[in-house]
């Protein structure tokens, strides 16, 4: 057995992706001031090394080239190396993947940056491998004309590091930047959804070609002029997505959840890293869903993203979610996922009808359907090759007894997998991302009529509030992770936005009047620290460490912006009980809306919310005990519905909080004469009489 290497300076952080590196014969440096003291005593150029414990490429990468000891050598002598985990550092991962696409690439992960000692940029790609390749140059090539450059032709790589310093500057104020203020009018939907409509592929839904993600946001625009404005292309648009991602291989048939993005334009073959956030938003995506479409099938598939989040992915002292789940497991790309005819007959067993379902239904072929260099031939991806009917003919049986052999092969084949050795798992509970899966989690409990995933929300939101919003002489704010008992620092952006609408969503399910207030601190917080009035707001608080420029995020990435977030989450305070709040939003977003509206694709969360300004939101204000039956019944008759733009305010007459966190809504409100719980249906600054019953309010909100 090969003896380990010793350890490098990474060994001392929490980061499991820096920890993936803590035996590279690479001299690593986390980001900090080591690194960049050491860089300047050497004078020698900082290769800046960026990605996450979940990417594939990152591993390719690291087995190609920082676990070579002659190119780890070769690091050594001619550089400072730095690695950096993007989750842990966005704002570095933001600031520097604009290196990347200002010289003409893509941006990615791994993301590779060469800089001076002051951090400025002179070079940038992402994956680079160990010798020239398919027209792409070798590792060991760009290492030593970097490096020799950097020696022998100063000038010009200062001068190229001030060129590339001042674009991304330059590009990084853009990202915030308005057109000029413009509030648009009720044809908002149509503008937006009709470009859309021309990138999207009718045939297996989604944005483009290959590869495809999900794009939840620009599928919400598309949902709402479905639903809202009766557009019927908008509408089926949006089903079909959400049917033919469900239907590919981007889902784990097995265990549920979706895999990153499908490399394919039929959602077949995935990139098999399932993240936190894709299954957050998706969550919700498919809750939706089943509020506008109804049947089984979107319902089934939110109820096995719970599944596999509650089995796979919480913590269990907190209760909180872990961040990822690794695309590699023994040593190749989705191992632990694909499978051939012969693993499917041995895990399924003396079983004929179930063998030759799995077979026909999952798609299993001798040729397979996945290639990898680490995973023989001849796998297959699972997916649903056929329909149930066309299954069923195929093997003779009715529907029934087709559908039944399916699940019993589902149900072995899960068995099977469960005894594979399991990719990693990423195990640092990120506030942005535990907050994107409370909203989601909040919100499937009233589309589902499932309270167990409004408890779900509540324990893992007790654990951030506790944990991650930090009360102290500095002042409060909320810091980025959790990783055992470390707490990092800083938080951003979308860790205080993403959380202030966690906080709400969970009080428009559960009525809990400290958790409006919870998102008013916050909020109060994010807006003094992230937000000017000239520039909007900025990814990073101010006063924070200083780098190359301060990076804004009006778009959207995989993601939805933190500064569309924060609006959302200012109008809702607005309506609540912060009128300034809402002003503030209203004028951020009239900014920015020459900006979303050239590009919707890229800017769909704010046209969500500029669509809130526009429309107006549906205000229901239950007046009555939060623990009462009725008024728990009209609560429900109102999440059960498809109402993007609502806002739901419980004012219980036995607790003050109640009116406090829902003042402008509450004013004016009062119980039925004989003290009944009671509905008020608010649009603008008109409200309906109330009601008592959960039909009468249907009727109102219908």
């Amino acid at each position: 057995m090969e003896p380990l290497r010793p350890e490098n300076r990474l060994a001392r952080e929490a980061s499991p992706y820096l920890l993936q590196h803590a035996r590279n014969p690479v001299d690593w440096f986390p980001w900090g001031e080591e690194a960049l003291a050491e860089a300047k005593r050497r004078d020698v150029p900082i290769l800046l090394s960026v990605g996450y414990s979940a990417c594939h490429w990152c591993h390719v990468m690291e087995r190609e080239s920082f676990e070579d000891e002659a190119i780890a050598r070769l690091m050594n002598e001619r550089y400072v190396n730095v690695k950096v985990d993007r989750e842990e550092r966005p704002d570095l991962d933001q600031i520097y993947q604009l290196v990347v696409q200002l010289m003409g690439g893509s941006g990615g992960w791994p993301l590779t940056v060469f800089l001076t000692p002051e951090t400025a940029p002179f070079f940038g790609g992402t994956y680079f491998p160990p010798e020239d390749r398919h027209g792409m140059p070798g590792f060991r090539r760009v290492l030593v004309a970097l490096s020799d450059a950097y020696r022998d032709q100063r000038e010009e790589v200062l001068g190229q590091a001030a060129e590339l310093t001042e674009a991304i500057a330059a590009a990084a104020r853009g990202a915030g930047a308005g057109g000029g203020a413009e509030v648009p009018g009720p044809d908002l939907l149509t503008r937006v959804t009709e470009p859309l409509l021309r990138r999207f592929d009718p045939e297996q839904g989604g944005f483009g070609r290959r590869p495809k993600f999900p794009n939840t946001m620009p599928l919400e625009l598309l949902l709402r002029r479905g639903v809202l404005e009766g557009d019927v292309p908008s509408r089926a648009a949006a089903r079909l997505a959400l049917e033919r991602m469900r239907a590919g291989g981007i889902w784990d048939h097995l265990g549920g959840g979706f895999h990153r993005y499908s490399t394919d334009e039929r959602w077949l073959v995935p990139h098999f890293e399932k993240m936190l956030y894709d299954n957050a938003l998706l969550l919700r995506a498919y809750a939706e869903g089943h509020r506008v479409f109804g049947g089984p099938l979107f319902e089934r598939t939110a109820l096995a993203i719970t599944g596999w989040l509650t089995r796979e992915m919480t913590d269990p002292h907190t209760g909180a979610f872990f961040a990822s789940q690794d695309a590699d497991s023994e040593g190749g790309e989705g191992r632990f996922f694909v499978w051939d005819e012969a693993e499917v007959a041995a895990a399924i067993g003396e079983d004929p009808l179930a063998r030759r379902a799995a077979v026909l239904g999952f798609g299993v072929t001798a040729e397979g359907t996945f290639e990898d260099h680490g995973v023989p031939t001849g796998k297959s991806v699972l997916h649903e090759a056929m329909p149930i009917g066309a299954l069923a003919a195929r093997l003779e049986e009715d529907p029934h007894a087709a559908f039944e052999a399916l699940e019993r092969a589902r149900a072995a084949l899960f068995a099977a997998r469960e005894r594979r050795p399991r990719p990693a798992r990423d195990e640092k509970l990120l506030t942005s991302w535990n907050a994107l899966m409370i909203s989601a989690l909040a919100d499937a409990s009233g589309a589902l009529g499932r309270s167990e995933l409004l408890g779900l929300a509540e324990r893992a939101l007790v654990i951030l509030s506790q944990r991650l919003v930090l009360r102290d002489g500095k002042g409060l704010r909320v810091a980025r992770l959790l990783k055992g008992e470390i707490v990092k620092e800083p938080g951003f952006l979308d860790d205080h936005a993403y959380l202030v609408n966690a906080a709400l969503d969970v009080y428009e399910a559960a009525g809990d009047p400290a958790l409006a207030m919870l998102a008013r601190e916050i909020a109060a917080v994010m807006v003094s620290r992230f937000h000017t009035e000239e520039s909007g707001f900025f990814f990073t608080a101010e006063g924070g460490e200083q780098l190359v420029t301060r990076p804004q995020d009006a778009f959207d990435n995989a993601v939805p912006s933190g500064t569309a977030m924060a609006c959302r989450a200012l109008l809702r305070l607005g309506t609540l009980a912060e009128p300034p709040f809402g002003a503030l939003a209203e004028r951020e977003l009239a900014r920015l809306a020459p900006t979303a509206l050239a590009n919707p694709l890229g800017h769909a969360q704010l046209v969500c919310e500029l669509d809130r300004l526009v429309r107006g939101s549906v205000d229901v204000v239950l007046v009555g005990p939060r623990d009462h039956a009725t008024t728990r019944a009209l609560a429900a008759t109102v999440l059960a519905r498809y109402l993007p733009n609502r806002t739901l305010a419980w004012v219980d007459p036995r607790d003050p909080r109640s009116v406090t966190a829902a003042a402008s809504l509450a004013a004016g409100k009062s119980p039925a004469p004989d003290g009944a719980p009671v509905a008020y249906v608010c649009r603008g600054r008109t409200c309906s009489l109330p009601v008592r019953e959960p039909d009468a309010l249907a009727a109102l909100l219908d």
